[in-house]
């Protein structure tokens, strides 16, 4: 499993979180092997596009991976880099764009028709999470475990999360998938 720490070497991830994310991406193959699609190649990461391409399971997890190895950076609005900070779609488009070259919407409400929906019930790492009735207001990654990494606030910094969290739980979530 590649270190995430070699994506932002300022942030250390505990052991703890590398034994979760190996037993989220055993899971994930798991759960797929029964309905396994044909990996496709990332789109180059030279001329990114915001078109939808599937993600195969060894994507999406370096999609968490990597999202998990930017927790501690600094949220700035309008921020889409380690260095000048993030806010929720910025951090986004920076992960899955250095993942796997692909580019994400920029904006929240273009983030709720990207990819395709997905039931809460068939999460899996690297489909993004939007939150908000009607307009959504706010995006992350999830990374396994009822848990997704966002840049929530100004003053505040890239983080960790539960869905199921006393904040979280109350707000309306959709899922989107690419591909």
């Amino acid at each position: 499993m590649p270190d995430a720490r070699a994506h932002h070497p300022g942030h250390r991830i505990p052991k703890q979180l590398h034994r979760f994310l190996a037993a989220g991406a055993c899971a994930v193959a798991i759960l797929a092997a029964g309905c396994a699609s044909r990996p496709t190649s990332p789109s180059s990461p030279s001329t990114p596009t915001v078109r939808s391409l599937p993600l195969s399971d060894e994507q999406s997890n370096s999609i968490a991976i990597h999202a998990l190895g930017l927790v501690g950076t600094p949220y700035r609005y309008g921020g889409n880099t380690p260095a000048g900070g993030f806010d929720c779609s910025g951090l986004i488009g920076y992960v899955y764009r250095e993942s796997v070259g692909q580019a994400a919407p920029r904006t929240v409400a273009r983030m709720a028709s990207f990819g395709q929906s997905v039931p809460t019930a068939e999460m899996r790492t690297g489909d993004l999470v939007i939150f908000g009735a009607g307009t959504p207001t706010h995006a992350g990654i999830y990374v396994g475990a009822n848990r997704f990494v966002h840049a929530p606030s100004t003053g505040g910094e890239v983080r960790l999360d539960r869905l199921d969290g006393i904040y979280w739980s109350r707000h309306p979530v959709q899922v989107r998938r690419p591909g």
